[in-house]
């Protein structure tokens, strides 16, 4: 098994859906899950010790596990199968311990409100993990510095060539307000 921490969760701009980005404590290795919007704002939510007037469905869970006199050990992001990633609430229940299905969106938000270790199976990691390229990286560390000279307020040379040589080839002289 292998311990992760809560990277960031992001926003995609193409669907309602966000993605929970799950990083190695110990390598550079992420593991990014799609995650729905409500799943998204229940970990948010705790992340940002955001007040809510009642309970949320995570609290509600964490509440019984409680009274009945259990408590969550850890969870475990145990398989990913068609594409589907599959995780295990592990509760320590009566001097045994109990693993319960779920969802990795809510068995994380049921780990940030109980404050245990989250982690992925090695057969998840070696399957659907990333690493950060580092020219990648450096790319985009170069685009977000010096795309645009915000002194001036222009595009630097060379940074958008192609986007240029396309604006180069319209003919704007077509264009005729005189028809309105």
């Amino acid at each position: 098994m292998i311990e992760v921490i809560i990277d960031s969760i992001r926003v995609s701009l193409m669907s309602q859906h966000r993605v929970v980005v799950l990083k190695d404590i110990n390598n550079e290795r992420y593991l990014p899950i799609w995650i729905g919007p409500c799943e998204a704002e229940a970990i948010t939510v705790k992340l940002q010790e955001m007040p809510t007037p009642r309970p949320l469905t995570h609290d509600l869970i964490k509440s019984v596990i409680r009274e009945m006199g259990g408590r969550v050990a850890h969870i475990l992001i145990s398989e990913l199968r068609q594409d589907v990633f599959y995780a295990r609430v592990v509760i320590e229940l009566g001097g045994e311990q109990v693993e319960v299905d779920s969802r990795p969106s809510d068995a994380i938000a049921l780990a940030v409100r109980v404050n245990v270790p989250i982690f992925v199976s090695e057969s998840v990691m070696d399957k659907a993990a990333r690493e950060p390229d580092e020219d990648i990286e450096r790319q985009v560390t170069e685009v977000t510095d010096t795309e645009l000279d915000r002194t001036e307020g222009k595009v630097e040379e060379g940074r958008l060539s192609a986007f240029a040589d396309f604006v180069d080839t319209l003919d704007l002289d077509d264009l005729d307000d005189s028809d309105e």
